[in-house]
């Protein structure tokens, strides 16, 4: 790991502090109050560096990650002009179907997404092409959540980023070879979900939403974590990006449902 990287790793106080208090709002599930952290992040560097301390503080490995505004209107919301990633831990992707408990979350939403899984390690010099030969695909849930009361969409980005990307949980369906499902790069950005709850149609979404084909996605992050000396591995799983913008995760049935063959997701959830 280079100097540089190095050094951008050492805490501040109040950056340390700042990662007690979300673990201990992550173990409690006590949520905290925005206003409280008013001014205390106001950089990507500290922000991700808080997010690197919490990380540590779950003594958990990390199974993959999740990419976030990855859409020029959800950029908007949060006053940004690029994604920004989370750590996941390795216990919060689970296999469709899924049962989510009123314990497991605070204030969760719902997105529908593309997970990617890792099957070598990626480099930040793989074209498009060579992550679609080196991943698995998959259709998600995916169900952001924040340490902070009433987070959406009001947080802000620093604390977005600190907070792992408001990370909850990825629920995921059966994983393919990217290359045996979709015979090209383009054919990634045309893939259509639904989103139902109790059998009610909520929404449809688009795979082009996710900066136009979920696969940039995947090498944004790819290259971002390259760059903080952080290379993605082999069997890491990465969320990619909503197809639509997020439902409040509401007690019931949950289901997503993809074309192009990915097939379907499941959650059922008691709030």
């Amino acid at each position: 790991m280079s100097e540089q990287v190095l050094n951008k790793q050492q805490l501040s106080e109040t950056e340390a502090t700042v990662a007690n208090q979300l673990f201990d709002a992550y173990t409690t599930h006590k949520s905290l109050t925005m206003a409280d952290f008013d001014g205390q992040l106001t950089d990507e560097d500290s922000a991700y560096r808080v997010q690197r301390q919490l990380t540590a503080l779950k003594n958990e490995t990390v199974g993959g990650y999740k990419v976030s505004l990855t859409s020029k209107q959800t950029q908007d919301m949060f006053d940004s002009d690029s994604p920004l990633y989370g750590a996941q831990v390795a216990s919060h992707f689970v296999q469709s179907p899924v049962t989510v408990d009123a314990d497991q979350v605070m204030d969760p939403l719902a997105e529908v997404e593309m997970l990617f899984t890792a099957k070598e390690d990626l480099s930040a010099n793989d074209s498009l092409e060579d992550l679609m030969r080196k991943t698995k695909v998959a259709p998600a849930v995916e169900v952001p959540d924040s340490r902070f009361a009433d987070w959406f969409p009001s947080l802000s980005k620093y604390l977005v980023m600190a907070d792992a990307a408001v990370g909850g949980y990825v629920a995921y369906g059966t994983e393919v070879d990217t290359n045996a499902l979709f015979e090209s790069v383009d054919d990634l950005a045309n893939v259509h979900c639904e989103l139902f709850h109790d059998g009610k149609k909520l929404k449809d979404g688009a795979s082009s939403e996710v900066l136009g084909n979920p696969l940039k996605s995947l090498k944004w992050l790819v290259e971002k974590l390259e760059s903080q000396g952080m290379p993605l591995k082999a069997g890491q799983r990465v969320s990619s990006g909503t197809f639509l913008l997020p439902e409040s995760l509401t007690k019931g049935e949950w289901k997503a449902t993809f074309d192009k063959g990915l097939g379907n997701v499941m959650l059922h959830v008691n709030r």
